[in-house]
């Protein structure tokens, strides 16, 4: 196991990707329990303000992704300051796509049904780092036998094209589909064969003298959306506490 690490990850210089990810996905999961601690007033956490004025946790997040990532691009990808950095820039990023949904309607719809983008954006984000961090890279890894150098490009040419599957299945309107597809290998192919939903890049562009095609779609889309929706919103809830009401008290987000 060390020695797989030291040659996929250290050697290639992926451990400051790594520990940008951990900081991401941990940033935000510890953010969720107290901004939920703190709106049903349990625990010594607090909204913070200064004069009167609410201060959004997407602030600090702002200034930390912006040290980290200007002191991640000047301290290269090895040593202690890029991985120190990559933590600053993971906190950061944690936090301010924690509140995508206000940055996105310039509203506190932190705890309202708008608020549910941001979950979908952090998990999504993760996702997508996930992706060339699981990966086998050739570059940087020293002594490679011939076989494992086929492999690698095996590998890699797995990945552009389950790529190619995930982004159609984007732009047909798929994203959770396509989500999926990043974890497990060609499950992004259902997604790029089936009718795009309604409303998609290709929906508008590609169906846009096919009117049949356009009344299977929304057919298919409305029967899909009622039987997985309530799923979705049930883990979104899980995740987010978005059906956690305390009576008398404010929906803003510390």
């Amino acid at each position: 196991m060390g020695h797989w690490f030291s040659r996929n990850i250290l050697e290639p210089g992926k451990l400051p990707t790594l520990l940008a990810l951990t900081s991401f996905v941990l940033t935000f999961l510890v953010t969720r329990t107290v901004t939920r601690l703190i709106r049903a007033g349990k625990g010594p956490f607090r909204n913070v303000s200064s004069g009167g004025l609410h201060i959004h946790h997407v602030v600090p997040g702002v200034v930390l992704t912006v040290l980290g990532g200007f002191g991640a691009v000047a301290s290269g990808r090895h040593g202690f300051g890029a991985a120190a950095f990559a933590v600053v820039f993971g906190i950061g990023a944690g936090l301010v796509l924690d509140e995508f949904a206000l940055i996105l309607h310039l509203d506190d719809v932190y705890w309202s049904e708008e608020g549910r983008k941001s979950v979908e954006v952090v998990v999504l984000t993760a996702a997508l780092v996930l992706l060339p961090l699981s990966g086998f890279s050739p570059l940087g890894v020293d002594d490679v036998t011939e076989e494992e150098r086929q492999d690698r490009v095996g590998f890699l040419l797995t990945l552009v094209l389950n790529f190619l599957l995930i982004l159609v299945a984007l732009v047909k309107g798929k994203l959770r589909t396509a989500l999926i597809g990043v974890f497990v290998p060609f499950v992004a192919i259902v997604g790029a064969v089936r009718l795009a939903r309604p409303g998609s890049w290709w929906w508008r562009h590609v169906y846009r003298r096919r009117h049949r095609a356009r009344a299977r779609g929304t057919v298919r889309a409305y029967r899909h959306d009622k039987r997985w929706t309530r799923v979705r919103r049930r883990v979104q809830d899980l995740i987010g506490g978005f059906q956690e009401r305390v009576p008398g008290r404010g929906s803003g987000s510390p």
